[in-house]
């Protein structure tokens, strides 16, 4: 599906009427002016009202709606010579600021301004938004007035000139709207034919605002490109559904972590509560930072985030695994538990920052490169990859330290998860130390 952004065209103004908003502060905004050159002369804001004679055979006519595609009306190369009937002024009576607009390129168009104070009959595009090739916004040399600059590219630089040319004369009056989907949002005045394709657009009498011819030079700059949407995919999920596959999703990250903790058990025996005490831990963390940074960074509790988060938890037992495998190495090597903790600790913190910064990078291309759900889970997947880290520097490592201290853990006892048979070897070594009599020495008996 693929649906255009933005519809910009120029059209020439032939009626315009002011229109009173209830409790809205008088308009000060200027009426800008279209020139070749630039113009410190004032102008006033003139709208081109409609011949008695029309406005008196209207009140017995009915509005018709336009056709709303493009193909049965007036082509761009004849918008000039476009006449209203008696009918698009009875639909231009008809017509109130807030209603739908028709803004077919070939029909003509009764629409308001952005505030509503103003609305206009104007004719079939005369020069399309995409014949516009730049638009900006600057303070000319020698002036001090903000001004907007614009160029049409070959075709569109031909049907300004011809229109220019006619408006200059007033016919069949002296402005042309900017038109961005179906709103005006200017009406310049023009002075003199532009036969060159690049006009600037001042403030009249009391000049721009630098937002102002900003803001104007970004509608027509914009308003003037081909851009696109492209929409790959539509889901359409309803609360309940959406309920339903969260709470599946809840339900089977909980199997999971309970299994992963029934395998801790099995394996590491009384030890497999330090597993048990992370995995619940990472949890907390990752809910509570969640919820404090995923409304800034737009991040919600989907499924990608739910499996986002289950794998970045389960990354946390992971670590304890790396570590404990190199304790086991350490014992069986010859050295006490207590020491095997500390050597085991310098080699296998290498191995947790190498594993979790290639997860933690992966996590940050991913969120910057995606979008929607999967950026959701780029998210929580990065968060719960720096909590591991976090915990495994600051819990995992002290409390092993803390526990091989003890004589229940640091003999490696039966059901301490530590005993010889489960780190493969006949026995644990034990700490050697000297007798403090044999160090200092025992004196003979007289």
């Amino acid at each position: 599906m693929v649906g255009q952004t933005a519809l910009l065209n120029f059209r020439v103004v032939y009626y315009g009427q002011t229109v009173t908003v209830p409790s809205a502060a008088p308009s000060a905004s200027p009426t800008p002016q279209a020139e070749s050159g630039p113009s410190t002369q004032p102008r006033g804001n003139n709208l081109p009202t409609a011949p008695a004679t029309t406005a008196a055979a209207t009140p017995t006519m009915s509005p018709s709606a336009y056709p709303s595609v493009a193909g049965q009306g007036t082509a761009q190369d004849k918008a000039l010579s476009w006449q209203p009937t008696e009918q698009d002024f009875a639909n231009f009576q008809a017509y109130s600021c807030g209603q739908p607009v028709n803004d077919v390129a070939d029909q003509p168009l009764m629409t308001c301004d952005r505030e509503g104070t103003t609305k206009y009959l104007l004719g079939p595009t005369v020069v399309s938004g995409n014949q516009v090739t730049t638009a900006s916004a600057g303070i000319p040399q020698n002036q001090l007035q903000w001004v907007v600059t614009l160029e049409f590219d070959q075709a569109g630089a031909r049907l300004f000139a011809d229109a220019t040319a006619q408006l200059a004369q007033g016919v069949p009056s002296k402005q042309f709207a900017i038109v961005l989907d179906g709103k005006v949002v200017s009406a310049p005045q023009v002075n003199e034919a532009i036969p060159n394709g690049r006009a600037q657009i001042d403030g009249g009498s009391t000049g721009f605002t630098q937002e102002a011819a900003q803001n104007l030079a970004s509608v027509l700059k914009y308003g003037a490109l081909p851009l696109s949407l492209s929409i790959d995919s539509v889901d359409t999920v309803s609360p309940v559904l959406g309920g339903e596959q969260l709470q599946g999703a809840l339900i089977a990250g909980a199997l999971g972590l309970v299994l992963v903790a029934a395998f801790a058990v099995a394996v590491y025996r009384n030890l497999s509560w330090v597993v048990l005490a992370t995995i619940v831990l990472a949890s907390a963390l990752t809910y509570g930072l969640m919820v404090l940074l995923g409304q800034g960074l737009g991040v919600a509790l989907n499924l990608p985030g739910v499996a986002g988060a289950i794998v970045g938890i389960g990354v946390t037992a992971d670590s304890f695994i790396i570590f404990f495998e190199r304790i086991k190495d350490e014992v069986r090597s010859g050295r006490t538990l207590r020491s095997s903790v500390e050597s085991g600790w310098v080699k296998a913190r290498g191995t947790i920052l190498i594993s979790d910064g290639v997860q933690l990078l992966s996590a940050v291309v991913l969120f910057i490169l995606s979008i929607g759900a999967v950026r959701g889970f780029a998210f929580i997947l990065g968060l719960t990859t720096v909590i591991d880290i976090v915990i495994t520097f600051l819990f995992t490592k002290p409390i092993m330290t803390m526990l091989m201290r003890t004589r229940y853990y640091g003999e490696g006892r039966r059901g301490s998860g530590v005993e010889p048979a489960l780190i493969g070897v006949d026995s644990l070594p034990i700490r050697r130390r000297r007798d403090r009599s044999a160090a200092h020495g025992t004196p003979e008996e007289a």
